[in-house]
């Protein structure tokens, strides 16, 4: 087990310098190029009255954007950690911690995490834990519990991540009876549970089943942004259990539209992040405007940090923000929720492919352009 232990360390480290070094973006696109906005020229209304504060999990958000969990677990990433949540409480973001593993294992790495809510006290704060580590039993409510209140955290991740597992060297890839251990958690914690994919994509039949069984949050984290699946291909050459995942690196997974399409399908009154490949505000925008509550990026929120500092990760988040702001302002809106109801086109490639999973795009644009503001 302390070898383990170790390896877990080392794997964090290992993760951060990967994708600051090297290309882990999939490919395979997110396919938001196929959907626009129409441009409304006579808008009725003005910049300044736009507003960006929304709701998630039922709490306050001063912008509709969240940097998703990525790091901790190294004593190297307390400063990578307090840097972003600076930032994100700063700009009233929501942020989430990367696996807690770590110090659920070794207790001294905690503080590696918990630096995230002693400089953003009033930030919304995701705690993360892996769906392996409940299906091997290592997990339950009490270790679920454990992680939240180690950052005295607002919801919990439980991250989804076969494909990065089952090409990792030193992967669980195990996921049995994960679909239990969920729904036990998620009914007896204090907080809400968020089912977070890792980049291949959240499916419309996993989300409508948890949905029913009582779980009302979930991160779709697409395809079309980092692929774990290559991160672990770039990690792992040189070891004797390399197998190469092909073009799967590339290749596997539900596009980020398409994701998030079939998650609000699935669960229409859920909370939604849609991830997945967000790189700017228009991005952002988009994948609101198809259902999500809240966009969510990490890749690059990660390198530009690393490569400029708090201050470029500042400029960078307030120049997105700006941009979602100005799209709502275009499309004729007054706030976040007016995205929901923007004419939107969807077409080419993303328009065949949700026709191909049974979903008819302009059947689905006025379902969502009517979804009502539910009391969640």
């Amino acid at each position: 087990m302390e070898d383990k232990h170790k390896l877990t360390l080392s794997r964090k480290l290992d993760h951060i310098r990967i994708t600051l070094e090297r290309n882990v973006e999939s490919k395979e696109s997110t396919l938001l190029e196929y959907v626009r906005f129409v441009h409304e020229p006579l808008p009725e209304n003005s910049l300044d009255d736009v507003s960006l504060e929304t709701f998630f999990c039922g709490k306050k958000l001063r912008a509709p954007l969240m940097i998703t969990g990525m790091t901790g677990g190294h004593p190297e990433t307390k400063k990578i950690n307090k840097s972003l949540a600076s930032v994100a409480g700063r700009l009233g973001l929501a942020i989430g911690v990367g696996s807690q593993r770590p110090a659920l294992k070794d207790p001294s790495l905690a503080e590696t995490y918990r630096i995230m809510r002693e400089v953003a006290p009033e930030a919304f704060i995701v705690a993360n834990i892996g769906a392996p580590q409940l299906s091997l039993k290592e997990y339950g409510v009490e270790e679920a519990q454990r992680a939240v209140d180690m950052i005295d955290a607002d919801a919990i991740a439980i991250h989804l991540n076969v494909g990065q597992e089952v090409f990792q060297y030193e992967g669980d890839p195990y996921y049995r009876d994960v679909i239990s251990r969920i729904i036990e958690i998620s009914e007896n914690l204090t907080v809400p549970v968020i089912i977070k994919e890792t980049g291949a994509g959240l499916s419309y039949r996993t989300v409508r089943v948890l949905y029913r069984m009582g779980v009302k949050c979930f991160d779709t984290a697409g395809l079309g942004g980092t692929s774990w699946i290559k991160v672990e291909a770039l990690r792992a050459p040189s070891t004797k259990n390399y197998r190469p995942p092909g073009r799967l690196a590339d290749y596997w997974g539900n596009p980020t539209a398409i994701s998030i399409i079939e998650s609000r399908t699935a669960a229409p009154t859920a909370w939604i992040v849609g991830s997945g490949g967000i790189r700017d505000g228009y991005d952002a925008a988009k994948a609101i405007a198809l259902g999500a509550d809240i966009a969510g990026l990490a890749l690059p929120a990660l390198r530009i940090l690393l490569r400029g500092g708090e201050e470029a990760l500042e400029k960078y988040l307030l120049d997105v923000l700006y941009q979602i702001k100005s799209v709502i302002l275009m499309t004729g809106g007054r706030g976040v929720p007016d995205l929901w109801r923007a004419r939107l086109s969807i077409w080419g490639r993303l328009s065949d492919e949700l026709r191909s999973l049974g979903i008819d795009p302009m059947k689905y644009l006025l379902f969502n352009r009517l979804r009502p503001l539910v009391e969640r």
